[in-house]
């Protein structure tokens, strides 16, 4: 199921599986904190079978247009995970003053 959720009222999780889903060197450039890079190019059934199957996983990119493709790829693997839309991306984070990372 793929649930959609604006980033800027989103409460990260303790143990939050975040996939940022832009290529590697957006990623270093800026993330949010606790993110994980996933480009979506490389997520795979394996990608997923690393991620326990109960646990949901929030997806994000830069400004929202790639996260909604991943998600729809990763629901093609396995529909029956939870995925949650991160809407508005890495620029909206940073826009709201979230925490953001760089380096890999």
């Amino acid at each position: 199921m793929i649930r959609k959720q604006e980033i800027t009222t989103f409460e990260f999780p303790e143990n939050a599986i975040i996939w940022d889903v832009r290529d590697n060197k957006a990623f270093t450039e800026s993330h949010v904190k606790g993110a994980i890079n996933q480009p979506i190019d490389d997520l795979s059934a394996d990608s997923l079978a690393q991620v326990e199957s109960d646990q949901p996983i929030y997806i994000l990119c830069g400004g929202g247009s790639k996260a909604p493709r991943a998600a729809e790829k990763l629901e093609g693997f396995d529909s029956a995970r939870n995925y949650v839309v991160l809407m508005g991306g890495t620029r909206a984070a940073k826009a709201a003053g979230l925490p953001l990372e760089a380096g890999a």
